[in-house]
């Protein structure tokens, strides 16, 4: 059965997540639209890995007893002044991401409740992973600066990184 608070802390973990996923399909959409496939390529798979966290914490509330509630979601920026403006947004936004998992973490130890503690170490895991692919790519992006066939360059770096990241994921 799981704790109260923590389902309630948990259904608000899934609008995150859910906005999160609009988040990188908004800006998928300004990418492909500016001619950066690449980086349109790699938010469109962000955009549906973080749908698939937010499955994963609907799944377990309704298992383990609790009611997963979908709510509303805020409208995502649609416009960044610069492909490296939207590459700092999305790491502002990974690092908000984790701080709200900690604060979940932080519950389930208050009120004992092991179980979820456990099912949050995966999203623990996942946003260090997160942090960091983001602070990468905002690194490779300072390396280029105003660098056109850098840029060129760089939609296609990211297109493969897509395709490893993919290729890396277990089935099912």
């Amino acid at each position: 059965m799981i704790v109260k608070k923590v389902e309630e802390l948990l259904n608000k973990q899934i609008t995150v997540e859910a906005e999160s996923s609009q988040i990188y399909l908004a800006m998928a959409c300004w990418a492909e639209v500016k001619g950066l496939q690449g980086v349109a390529q790699f938010m469109f798979a962000q955009s549906d890995e973080e749908r698939e966290h937010m499955l994963k914490l609907v799944k377990f509330i309704n298992e383990r007893g609790g009611h997963a509630k979908i709510s509303a979601l805020k409208a995502p920026n649609v416009t960044f002044n610069s492909f490296k403006d939207m590459f700092q947004m999305l790491l502002d936004h990974e690092i908000f991401v984790s701080e709200s998992i900690n604060e979940l973490v932080h519950l389930t130890l208050q009120e004992k409740d092991y179980s979820t503690h456990n099912f949050l170490q995966w999203y623990v895991a996942e946003q260090i992973e997160e942090e960091a692919m983001a602070r990468t790519i905002l690194d490779k992006i300072n390396l280029i600066g105003d660098d056109k066939g850098g840029l060129y360059l760089f939609d296609r770096d990211i297109q493969q990184m897509t395709a490893n990241t993919s290729a890396t994921l277990p089935a099912g």
